[in-house]
């Protein structure tokens, strides 16, 4: 992926040596949409942090611009990418009671991925919950700390029973 060097870094898997690694996943045209949205979050939140608004639009063209973008279900990529960006301040309200820090303490990539998992918990309810939670799991463990994505699942858990209670109760 070409990104120029005043953007943000984009999260690579890491081995547990700390080394970059070719990760060890199924890369479903789904799971790769979901990847490259938690790449634009980042992007963005990194970008917030850092006391500039993002550009949503050059941070997708951008994403487009690497080859395996293609074999991304598109449509899911741009749902969860402007899904979050669009309502990201009524998604961190939603997540900041389930939170045991600040949320601007939270790693971007761990953040990210909470982020993804809210939007789908409360703002897609086609995803059903258990799936909503998994994919925010795996994309912390692709992307972020040893143990981040233990939070992650930790937070979406308390969330989902918020949001989902009926769905949960169902099953």
């Amino acid at each position: 992926m070409n990104i120029p060097k005043s953007s943000a870094p984009v999260p690579t898997p890491e081995s547990k040596d700390g080394k970059p690694s070719a990760p060890k996943r199924s890369l479903t045209p789904r799971r790769r949409a979901r990847e490259y949205a938690l790449q634009g979050v980042y992007q963005s939140l990194v970008t917030r942090r850092a006391g500039s608004i993002p550009n949503k639009a050059a941070i997708a063209k951008q994403l487009a611009e690497d080859p395996a973008f293609r074999r991304c279900q598109l449509e899911l990529f741009q749902g969860i990418f402007e899904g979050v960006l669009d309502h990201t301040d009524e998604l961190e309200a939603i997540i900041t009671p389930a939170l045991d820090r600040p949320i601007n303490e939270l790693s971007p990539v761990e953040h990210a991925a909470l982020l993804i998992g809210a939007y789908e918990l409360a703002l897609d309810l086609s995803v059903p919950y258990k799936v909503a939670i998994n994919e925010a799991v795996e994309l912390a463990k692709t992307f972020g700390g040893t143990d981040g994505h233990k939070y992650v699942n930790g937070v979406l858990d308390l969330l989902a029973q918020n949001l989902r209670s009926t769905e949960i109760q169902a099953s």
